[in-house]
């Protein structure tokens, strides 16, 4: 008996069908691995579906026209951004489970049906999240474009202010020459030095601010605040032409005069160089 069992192993026949069901436990093993494997992959993928379909809330864009603060933006950018990367990787994942199980000897229409309703899955949720990127783009266009706008405008605004600024000076520099006149003062013999005074003898009269006298000798004031004006001395008279009643002279306790224009419209209309002859 042991003789015959020991040549039974050794037949050939033996041996081919050992191999043979060696090669089937083995394959047996690998299709179970690689079975084990698909389902574990297409469990991650339905578990990465199932976080984005919970993400989904967050990524609201809002109104067609209704603005999105920037930070709002920035994070929805963020979440769009994972989800994309989420949906590259699982579509990745399910084109190798397409190609091992078509390269494997292991035939389950039910797999194949999982599988490819979960790449619609991911198809759909790859359509949605391109059009939120497009969306997203567009509202940085319309941000960009608003911020031309702003920065457009505020140029605007600064050269408007700047002319506005000009015109006020220019305004205020015409303004302030209108409002200008001079005054001098001193005795005839000074005033006449300065050709302010000129010609007067025993049959002509002096004549005042005739031919080229020394501007330079006359003080510049402004007439809407200069009123009164300080003479040094107790004699004084107007060599000017204005209106009597349109000024005064007062006398301090020293009895030095002091010229007050009591009506400042009336007083400079007929000229603004006033000529003070003191004595």
């Amino acid at each position: 008996m042991v003789l015959l069992t020991s040549c039974i192993e050794q037949s050939a026949k033996y041996r081919k069908l050992k191999s043979e069901n060696e090669a089937l436990v083995a394959e047996k093993a690998a299709t179970s691995a690689l079975l084990e494997d698909m389902l574990t992959t297409l469990s991650d993928i339905q578990s990465d579906i199932q976080s984005i379909q919970e993400a989904e809330n967050y990524l609201s864009i809002g109104q067609p026209g209704e603005e999105i603060s920037p930070d709002q933006k920035e994070q929805l950018k963020n979440n769009v951004r994972q989800i994309a990367e989420t949906l590259k990787s699982n579509r990745e994942q399910l084109a190798v489970l397409r190609e091992q199980l078509k390269n494997s000897h292991f035939r389950s229409e039910a797999l194949q049906r999982t599988i490819d309703r979960i790449a619609a899955e991911l198809n759909q949720k790859a359509k949605m999240i391109a059009s939120l990127q497009e969306e997203l783009a567009r509202k940085d266009g319309q941000i960009r474009g608003l911020g031309d706008k702003v920065a457009s405008q505020s140029e605007s605004i600064k050269d408007l202010s700047e002319r506005t600024v000009a015109q006020t000076k220019k305004l205020e520099e015409q303004n302030r020459k209108l409002n200008t006149a001079y005054y001098c003062l001193g005795t005839a013999k000074e005033l006449k030095r300065q050709n302010i005074l000129t010609g007067g003898g025993l049959f002509s009269k002096s004549k005042v601010l005739e031919g080229f006298f020394n501007e330079d000798y006359f003080v510049a004031i402004d007439i809407r605040e200069v009123t009164e004006i300080p003479l040094y001395a107790g004699k004084a008279s107007l060599r000017s032409t204005h209106p009597a009643e349109a000024y005064r002279f007062s006398k301090d306790e020293h009895g030095n005069l002091t010229l007050h224009i009591t009506d400042v419209e009336q007083f400079w209309q007929l000229g603004r160089y006033l000529v003070i002859e003191v004595k």
